[in-house]
């Protein structure tokens, strides 16, 4: 597969949605994810990310302003122990609840579906990071059949000993459209370069400027355990 450069994937698509990045650092000293939003209405423009604990939440920017806070007020990152959940929805709590029971990542998925806001059926994209002196991460999509709400398609990406300078991008639509069209194949191979800083403005500079909202970016010291973050929101 071919190794991509992030900065042009995000570069030449206008709405990618929300987007998980999960891989190495350059250095392979480092687990990295990054956890993405946009949106194209005023309820889902109107948010930021907040720090709450380990993890993060969103929140909304102007209270006054939020209408529907079912599918846009979630918490995209928690930790339990080595592991560290990412998501673009409250199937956050569910994976870190039914893992905390010693249930599976997989498993904890099966539980949950697609999101309910059709025509566009968002699909529910996760990540887990396990970094316990050694690195192992996975990616799942819930997404229904080609917009078609009566079938669920569940699939789950492992990936062990990732290399260094690797990692893989998954996000909730293909493109732009009405409805939205749901990612499609596997997870894109991608380049992680640069220090947790560079990484983060390489994502920030090339998101669409008019749709991007928020991003969270997380190093954690593979040997060590120790976390990096960073959190930019274009509501200051």
């Amino acid at each position: 597969m071919e190794i991509r450069k992030l900065e042009t994937e995000l570069s030449q698509n206008a709405y990618p949605g929300r987007g998980i990045v999960i891989g190495k650092s350059a250095d392979g000293k480092s687990a990295v994810t990054a956890y993405f939003i946009m949106g194209r209405s005023q309820n889902s423009r109107n948010r930021v990310f907040v720090e709450d604990g380990d993890g993060i939440r969103t929140q909304a920017f102007d209270e006054s302003k939020l209408e529907d806070p079912s599918l846009i007020i979630y918490a995209p990152v928690r930790v339990l122990g080595n592991k560290t959940i990412v998501t673009n929805g409250d199937q956050t709590d569910t994976i870190y609840e039914l893992m905390n029971q010693q249930l599976t990542f997989e498993q904890a998925l099966r539980t949950r579906e697609f999101e309910p806001d059709a025509p566009n059926y968002t699909p529910r994209i996760s990540g887990i990071m396990k970094v316990d002196g050694s690195y192992q991460y996975a990616l799942s999509i819930l997404k229904s059949a080609n917009g078609n709400p009566d079938s669920c398609q569940r699939f789950t990406f492992s990936y062990k000993n990732p290399l260094a300078g690797e990692g893989h991008f998954i996000h909730t639509y293909k493109q732009d459209g009405n409805p939205l069209p749901s990612f499609e194949g596997e997870p894109k191979l991608v380049e992680i370069s640069g220090d947790i800083d560079t990484f983060t403005n390489t994502i920030w500079n090339a998101l669409n400027e008019e749709n991007k909202v928020s991003l969270f970016v997380r190093f954690i010291d593979i040997e060590s355990g120790k976390a990096e973050s960073r959190i930019v929101n274009k509501n200051q």
